[in-house]
């Protein structure tokens, strides 16, 4: 399996998921994932103790990440630029170094 980035996992989702019109559905999945995401966080439901990645923290987490990449789509936001950008705030904010030098 070849390297995941975001502008590729970006890609992938925008070709079997892309409803330019569902903002507001895409926005209350997010926010039930998130719900789930807290479920299992309290619950520590964990990969490594399951059967299956079902309702485990990893699959809310990728669920969450899913539907933010789905809202970025919509919006035509490059999430590996926000980053960039949004780095570059922290660290004078922050006063440290950026996480990508």
């Amino acid at each position: 399996m070849k390297e995941i980035t975001i502008k590729n996992l970006q890609e992938c989702i925008l070709k079997i998921d892309n409803t330019p019109n569902a903002i507001d559905k895409y926005f209350q999945k997010l926010v039930e994932e998130v719900g789930e995401l807290s479920r299992a966080m309290r619950k520590n439901i964990r990969l490594e103790n399951n059967d299956g990645i079902k309702g485990t923290v990893e699959e809310e987490l990728y669920d969450v990440l899913y539907y933010v990449i789905c809202l970025a789509n919509m919006y035509n936001i490059d999430l590996e630029k926000c980053a960039i950008l949004k780095e570059e705030l922290n660290k004078e904010k922050y006063n440290r170094l950026s996480i990508f030098e």
